[in-house]
């Protein structure tokens, strides 16, 4: 069985080492590859590549997820509503599109999103952290965004009284309000390094959650704790998303717990601090 991931600057990926090690768990020969590309040209090349070549699925991410919904032949009604994929699924000749990000996020973070939240980053797992989050009952949601064409795409795709979306000059006054800040953009990732809003920002009783989870404390996540903020990384999100995932390819339902233990141990060998934090309980 092959699988794969499609993004830029996905070198570092974990998902590789997740996905083989479930399915050697569960007895299949499973490898899964990254397809390394900035280039929206070679996302449809790839696409047509991985069918031909019996490809099980693909995973997509940064920055594909919107884009590539117009390539695939149908989508799960959460994905139609979120207006982001990750997960494309290859079968009988036709391209499924699924979102599992909604669901990393709601069990990587049920117990901290609550209250007014403000979300930088409105793009395809932007889309899928808001949907999340309104799911999940957040009181008010502030996506911030520097294109106004996604942030107003986002606000009108949800219609939500809850959501309301600011350009980053808003940024202050929105926090200022705010008892959560979700990080939902790539920047803190290895590839687009740094921080998505100025530390000065970061209040005394606001919870922080940062979807990037390589590296394991991102320059947002140290400032937060410096600050002695309740913070938590993208480590648990990846997990639980790699799993729906997995099933998504496989038909086989993942031991999630023992993901969850696997990514521990590679970040481990890796080098990585692992998270002060410890996960939810995976159920």
């Amino acid at each position: 069985m092959r699988c794969g991931l499609i993004g830029a600057g996905i070198g570092t990926s974990l998902s590789p080492a997740l996905h083989e090690a479930e399915g050697r768990s569960h007895g299949l020969d499973l490898t899964y590859d990254l397809f390394d590309t900035g280039s929206p040209a070679a996302l449809g090349d790839l696409l047509t590549r991985a069918e031909s070549e019996g490809y099980a699925g693909l995973n997509i991410t940064h920055p594909f997820k919107q884009q590539v919904i117009g390539l695939l032949d149908d989508l799960s009604p959460q994905a139609r509503a979120i207006g982001a994929v990750n997960t494309v699924v290859l079968r009988d000749g036709r391209r499924s599109g699924h979102n599992t990000d909604a669901y990393g996020f709601t069990e990587a973070y049920r117990d901290l999103a609550r209250g007014r939240v403000v979300q930088t980053g409105a793009g395809g797992a932007g889309a899928a952290c808001a949907y999340a989050q309104l799911t999940l009952g957040v009181e008010h949601l502030t996506v911030v965004d520097p294109d106004a064409g996604r942030r107003e795409q986002l606000a009108a795709r949800f219609s939500d009284p809850r959501l309301s979306v600011a350009a980053p000059a808003d940024l202050p006054a929105a926090i200022a309000k705010a008892d959560g800040l979700v990080n939902a953009s790539p920047v803190g990732m290895r590839a687009h390094p740094g921080l998505p809003l100025p530390t000065e920002l970061l209040h005394r009783g606001l919870w922080v959650a940062d979807i990037v989870y390589m590296p394991v404390v991102t320059p947002l996540l140290r400032a937060a704790r410096d600050a002695g903020l309740r913070a938590v990384g993208g480590t648990a999100m990846c997990a639980y998303q790699a799993a729906a995932a997995f099933e998504l390819f496989t038909g086989r339902t993942p031991d999630t717990a023992r993901m969850l233990r696997h990514l521990d141990a590679v970040l481990h060998d890796n080098g990585a601090r692992h998270e002060s934090l410890p996960y939810p309980d995976p159920r």
